[in-house]
């Protein structure tokens, strides 16, 4: 087996993941691009092991080490979007900035006051 082939297709993974993480701005699109791309790095440790006849194996160990960590990262990753989903209502990249819930600024009277609408009651009483 020459070893272009399957690096060739590694290649194109790679590139196939990198397009999806730079372009996309689906926070669930931009996880399967980063899957796409470490599945690109398997390819290559696994080809790479076959090719050079490694009595120990080392590609295909580092490669089963990749796939725990990608699993790990998935199961991060859809938590905080999920989260993220829950609480803004959409995943869009673009408009997330960070987690934290401040105070809007297009708001010139500043966040509400839990107890403002008991307040306005008892003053109208």
């Amino acid at each position: 087996m020459h070893l272009a082939y399957p690096a060739v297709l590694a290649v194109l993974l790679f590139c196939t993941g990198l397009y999806g993480v730079l372009a996309r701005r689906n926070a669930i699109l931009v996880l399967m691009s980063v899957e796409l791309m470490l599945n690109a790095v398997n390819l290559n440790l696994v080809a790479f092991d076959v090719w050079l006849r490694d009595t120990l194996h080392g590609g295909q160990a580092l490669t089963l080490f990749t796939i725990a960590i990608a699993a790990a990262e998935i199961g991060i990753g859809l938590a905080i979007v999920l989260a993220v989903y829950r609480n803004r209502g959409s995943s869009d990249i673009d408009r997330l900035r960070d987690t934290a819930e401040g105070p809007d600024p297009a708001d010139p009277e500043g966040p509400e006051d839990p107890a403002a609408p008991a307040q306005k009651a008892e003053a109208a009483a």
